[in-house]
């Protein structure tokens, strides 16, 4: 019988592991196929450890629990999962059942019939988000998708069916940066996306804030195309230009006899052309930081215990 193994990232969610946990097995138990589920404490602060390791000693023969030594992050946690994974089929789910389980038989259907290595699944609305969220997620997948090498479909989920071998694949990547969405399809295979409406948290609170998603959607574009630097390139360019053009018509206003008194031109210039240098900075400041996070060869992540 096949193996199936259950990546669940976890940090801060006491309100929905239990719940969690009795709809995932009540699906699990109506496929023929055996499973393992690897749930992964992320340094969470409230009682999410205790209630793991309950559910561990309920069902040793299925649950495991990887306790992280801090706070690593999500993508951290979806990587020791995926390491610690053995299944012949593998699936990445959030604990809040935005990921419905109830999709996992028609995954492994849609798979078996056309022969997929990866069903996905994608929201096809995102109802209860706050709009301003929506609009700003929206404006990430047009700028990533036209810049870069791989595609990311709008609304795409962490929430897929793969095969062993295309787990392998993403486990081959060790870049400390890890974008997981481009990670999933830039390694390729042949995937297909099941949608579904946005479904809301069984209980509890995101984790994610506006300005987390902001910096998430950054380290995606920063990881995936050099879009930012060429356009501290133009804009310095443009600057320059613009500034040279400015001092050649007061020097030809100054050689005609005009009396040149554009001190406020000269600030507003000097202002501006010193706005452009620092953005152009701040972007290359974030390409060496990432550069220098890769040197330094740091673990993902640190394993304080594994319930296994």
């Amino acid at each position: 019988m096949s193996l199936l193994s259950v990546v669940v990232p976890c940090y801060n969610e006491e309100e929905t592991v239990d719940i969690f946990y009795r709809a995932l097995v009540d699906v699990l138990k109506t496929m023929d196929i055996d499973y393992e589920i690897i749930f992964v404490n992320d340094g969470s602060k409230d009682t999410t450890l205790e209630k793991l390791k309950a559910l561990y000693e309920k069902d040793r023969e299925h649950v495991k629990v990887i306790d992280f030594s801090r706070n690593f992050g999500k993508e951290s946690a979806l990587l020791a999962g995926l390491d610690a994974s053995k299944g012949d089929y593998v699936t990445v789910m959030d604990a809040d059942l935005q990921d419905p389980p109830e999709y996992l038989p028609k995954m492994f259907k849609v798979m078996e019939e056309n022969g997929d290595d990866v069903v996905g699944t994608r929201r096809v609305s995102r109802k209860g988000e706050p709009k301003i969220r929506s609009w700003f997620a929206r404006q990430f997948y047009k700028l990533i998708n036209r810049y870069t090498e791989v595609e990311i479909v709008d609304g795409a989920r962490d929430f897929r069916l793969m095969k062993r071998q295309v787990v392998d694949s993403i486990l081959s990547l060790r870049e400390y940066g890890r974008f997981s969405k481009g990670l999933f399809v830039w390694v390729g295979y042949k995937c297909e996306y099941l949608e579904y409406e946005n479904v809301e948290r069984v209980a509890g609170e995101t984790k994610w804030s506006f300005w987390k998603l902001v910096r998430y959607a950054m380290d995606g574009i920063i990881e995936y195309t050099d879009m930012p630097l060429w356009i501290a390139f133009w804009v310095g360019g443009f600057i320059t230009g613009i500034s040279a053009i400015a001092l050649l018509v007061m020097l030809i206003l100054s050689l005609t006899g005009h009396t040149v008194t554009s001190a406020s031109l000269i600030i507003a210039l000097v202002l501006f052309m010193g706005g452009s240098v620092l953005l152009s900075t701040g972007i290359l400041g974030e390409y060496l930081g990432k550069t220098y996070d890769e040197v330094r060869k740091r673990p993902h992540y640190i394993v304080k215990t594994f319930y296994e």
